[in-house]
Formats: structure tokens, sequence, C-alpha cells
């Protein structure tokens, strides 16, 4: 059998029965494929050591030296002077920052639960086998397309232009900024966690479907027990990316309220911002409040992936 194969395979080389690859010969059987790696082999350097650089520079330094400027009294880099555990201490007692991070909290826990009930309501709708479902796709979609900065000030104007007749604005109360802020928020990352929904709910086999319509399961059971079970990775990647887009929310929350009526409506990434550019001398606090908040998100976003993947089925 090798021995007809690899004549025939040479009859396909259009010119001889050797490539040249490099400055080696190979004979013609090797199919692209084997050339492919070899070169991927020979020449990976040339694609890695670029992005790894870029990536440590971009990232890691900076990040590192970050780290290091949370133990400092600052006003500049090259002025940096190490106090220790002072900037941490600063954080804790401020009573802003705990203030922000109780509000988005709050705010990520009910984003949570209506981004991921309302996308995975519309997915299902849109998985039926009805007219115009790409039309629904495409506009539901659409709002995540557009910038935060821009959303944030829109929604300003339609809520304001609401409240008013109340006479009331956004930043009347911080309850009237908490749910401008769920509002926008939802608007813009159903449409995106939709997709990610239909994704799942495309995959399931139809004839486990099919099986458990046999077996006598209504809609209620179908969907307790085959479709949400199914469509767990799917969950667990819809969660993670509303936790983690919940906790860092910032340009949003800068143009809707400013963290207004006194702070009250400020989020852990604008009360960061505002301390490291707002306040004279808290600099390192800043910092320090960074690193809080990155570790903050980290193990949140850590504990919600291992509790939603330990209940995925393996398909």
């Amino acid at each position: 059998m090798d021995g007809q194969k690899k004549p025939q395979q040479a009859n396909n080389c259009s010119q001889s029965n050797l490539l040249l690859q490099g400055s080696t010969l190979l004979p013609c059987f090797y199919s692209k494929r084997d050339i492919m790696e070899k070169s991927i082999k020979r020449y990976w350097p040339i694609f890695l050591v670029p992005t790894m650089a870029a990536f440590m520079i971009g990232f890691i330094v900076p990040f590192l030296e970050g780290i290091y400027l949370s133990f400092c009294d600052f006003t500049t880099i090259k002025d940096a002077s190490f106090v220790g555990l002072e900037n941490y201490a600063k954080a804790f007692s401020d009573k802003t920052f705990t203030h922000a991070f109780s509000f988005t909290t709050a705010f990520a826990i009910v984003t949570l639960i209506l981004i991921n009930v309302l996308a995975f309501a519309v997915a299902l709708a849109l998985t039926q086998k009805i007219r115009g479902t790409n039309i629904f796709r495409t506009v539901f979609f659409m709002p995540n397309l557009i910038g935060g900065i821009i959303l944030g000030y829109v929604w300003q104007l339609l809520l304001n232009g609401l409240l008013l007749q109340i006479n009331k604005t956004l930043t009347y109360s911080s309850v009237y900024g908490f749910w401008g802020l769920v509002i926008l928020m939802c608007w813009q990352q159903i449409g995106y966690m939709m997709i990610i929904y239909i994704a799942g709910i495309q995959n399931i086999p139809g004839e486990l479907i099919e099986a458990a319509q046999i077996d006598g399961a209504n809609k209620g059971q179908l969907l307790k027990h085959v479709i949400i079970p199914m469509v767990m990775p799917s969950i667990t990647i819809c969660t993670f990316l509303t936790l983690t887009n919940s906790f860092k929310l910032f340009d949003q929350n800068l143009a809707l309220t400013n963290g207004e009526p006194s702070n009250m409506s400020e989020m852990l990434a604008l009360n960061i911002f505002n301390t490291f550019y707002g306040r004279t001398g808290w600099e390192g606090v800043g910092q320090a409040k960074a690193v809080i908040f990155f570790i903050l998100v980290g193990a949140i976003a850590m504990i919600q992936n291992r509790l939603t993947r330990s209940k995925e089925v393996q398909q």
C-alpha cells in the first residue's frame, strides 16, 4: 500500500519529486501540513518572541511596578518612597471606598441575575422555529457595539427626562442612580450574553430533546432537566463576564451619574480613579485600592467559575 501511495502522491507534484524547504530537500509525498508543521517548529521564536515581549512591556512590567507603588508615597514614579502598609490602612479606613464596594456588590448581584435570566429567555425565544429570528438577534446585539460613554450620556438624557415628570433626576438620590446604571447595563449586555446562550442551546443534540419528549417530559421539565444542564458551559461564561464587567464598570458610571450625589452612586473603578487623580497626596492610596480591586475581582471570578463548572454536564 505504501508503495502505491508514494508514486500516486509523487505524480501530484507539479514539477519534480522533490520540494525545497529552506535549505533541505524533502520528498514530495510529504503533505503541505507536514511542511507547515516543520516550519512552525523551526521558526516559532520569530512569531512568539515579539508577542511575549509586547505582553511583558505592556502588562507584566506595569503590573509589578503598580504593586510596588502601592507600598509607596509618591507623586511621580521617580520620587516614590516606601511606606509599607500605610496606603492599605488608609484605603480600608476610607468610607467612600467601603461604600463604593457595597454599592458595586449590590449592583453586580442585581445585574448578574437580570442580565442572565433575560438573555437566556430571549435566546430560548429566538431558537424557536419562527420567522425573522436573525433580524431580532442583530437588533438585540447592536447595543453592545456602542461605547460606554456614549451610552451613559444617552441614557442620562432619557432617564432624566422621565424623572423630571416627578421633579427628580438621577443625581437626586443614589437609588435613582443605582437603577439607572442597572437599566443601562442590562440594555447593553443582554444582547451579547444572548448570542452565547443561543450557541449553547443550538449545541444541544436534537436526539436528546426528542428522547425526553418521547418519555413524556413537558416544557418545564425539558427546560429544567435537559436544556439548563446542557447549557451550563454557556452559563459559566456568561456569569463570569457579567460579574467581571459589573465590578469593572467605569465609563458608564462616569457619564451617567459621576458618583453623585456626594459619591453615593460611585462604584469601585470610579472611586479608584477619583482617589488617584482627584485627591492630592493620595496617589499611593489609589494604587493600593487598585491592587485590592484586582485581588477582589480575581477571587470572585475564580469562585464563580469553580461553582458553575462543577455543575456542567459532560457531553
